[in-house]
């Protein structure tokens, strides 16, 4: 027999959430893709450039308690779609900036850029959760690597721009202006509000609650480690290929395309690793994996060993934050709120982690920094076990 085709509204959901999270990841490595560009537009140090990229950070973290309570009232889809607003007003600021040299309102931009992108990062969470629960079966990873799709064709756009030396400030007005149509008509394809949505609403989020709950805590702080070890690339990655490894903008911006392309291989085959080997066992290798691979980027002799290091690197980060978002959403009658807290403690690594990279380079050179990933990856993967499914869906 074959297997029955899902219903035809829900499959407009999937793709809806789809297109959510690849044009999330496309508007944002077509920004990260050209850092280089702008520190020397802005004309800044390691310590100043950690600085300003500390403003996507502070904007996600003050947009991200919050995130979960207004989904919960007004649902994912306005969620994305003022998630998405949000952050193409903050690229059209963050581009003005750029063009006249000013770091004031680049830096006030990245802060919108942050609570856009932060905001709609969880509605888009909650939402695929939703829909990967009325299926039936694993979807977070494939959504992931939709955003990492989405990411290596940022990125590739962003290589081609550099090559081109097309301004990065144009660029960014095409991408938010690209972003908020995308997103206008993929989010009237979400799921619709269930029976009883608007009871639950009037009972509160439980947001609170799932702070004071160890498991969602621990799941929270195994993220972040691999969010952390992620974001380091995303924010580092092609200014140590131009500053460590002595090349040029353009093949910098390749080199964070092949890191973001086996991201996006491992996640497209990540259900299958997950039924297979289960969660924690996939998380310990992939991190085990990430140490092998930033320990081959860091002390490369050429070029090609500094690339299969980001090949490795990005590999082994691949699955923890989908891994993450689908552990805090065991439970559907609170994944809302647990993805919320875990989204809020997963992204403290990109409040803490560009200016602590940045002022370790001050000291050491930014290849010798990005050792730091190691140790806090190393204590994320004792948290992995947290991840482990519930074995009921009312189990704390």
């Amino acid at each position: 027999m074959r297997p029955t085709s899902p219903p035809a509204h829900l499959e407009r959901a999937r793709v809806a959430v789809a297109v959510a999270f690849v044009v999330n990841g496309f508007a944002f490595a077509s920004w990260i893709s050209r850092v280089p560009a702008a520190r020397d537009a802005l004309d800044l140090s390691s310590a100043g450039l950690g600085l300003l990229l500390l403003c996507v950070a502070v904007g996600s973290t003050v947009a991200l308690p919050l995130t979960g309570p207004v989904v919960h009232r007004i649902g994912p889809a306005r969620g994305v779609l003022g998630g998405t607003a949000l952050a193409a007003a903050g690229l059209l600021l963050l581009a003005l900036g750029l063009g006249s040299g000013q770091v004031v309102p680049a830096g006030a931009g990245l802060v919108l850029v942050g609570m856009g992108v932060g905001s709609w990062d969880v509605a888009m969470n909650i939402e695929g959760a939703a829909v990967e629960q009325r299926l039936g079966r694993s979807l977070m990873p494939r959504l992931h690597a939709g955003f990492s799709l989405g990411t290596v064709a940022g990125a590739l756009l962003g290589a081609g721009a550099a090559a081109l030396a097309f301004p990065l400030g144009a660029q960014l007005v095409l991408t938010a202006v690209l972003a908020l149509a995308a997103l206008a008509v993929a989010t009237r394809s979400f799921l619709p509000a269930e029976p009883g949505a608007e009871e639950e609403r009037a009972a509160g989020s439980g947001v609170g609650r799932a702070w004071r709950e160890p498991r969602t805590l621990l799941v929270g702080f195994s993220t972040l480690a691999f969010a952390f070890t992620e974001g380091t690339a995303n924010d580092w990655l092609a200014v140590a290929l131009v500053d460590g490894h002595g090349i040029g903008e353009a093949t910098a911006a390749v080199g964070f395309a092949v890191f973001v392309a086996a991201m996006t291989a491992v996640r497209l085959v990540g259900g299958t690793l997950l039924a297979r080997f289960g969660r924690v066992t996939v998380l310990r290798a992939g991190g085990g994996t990430a140490v092998l691979g930033l320990l081959l980027f860091v002390t490369a002799p050429a070029l090609p060993l500094a690339l299969a290091g980001a090949v490795l690197w990005g590999a082994g980060a691949a699955l923890g934050f989908p891994v993450g978002m689908s552990a805090a959403a065991d439970d559907p009658a609170r994944a809302a709120a647990r993805v919320s807290v875990v989204s809020s403690i997963s992204y403290t690594a990109f409040l803490a982690g560009p200016p602590l990279i940045g002022f370790v380079a001050e000291v050491t050179g930014v290849l010798q920094a990005l050792l730091v990933v190691l140790v806090v990856l190393a204590l994320g993967l004792l948290a992995a076990g947290a991840t482990r499914p519930l074995r009921t869906a009312s189990a704390a």
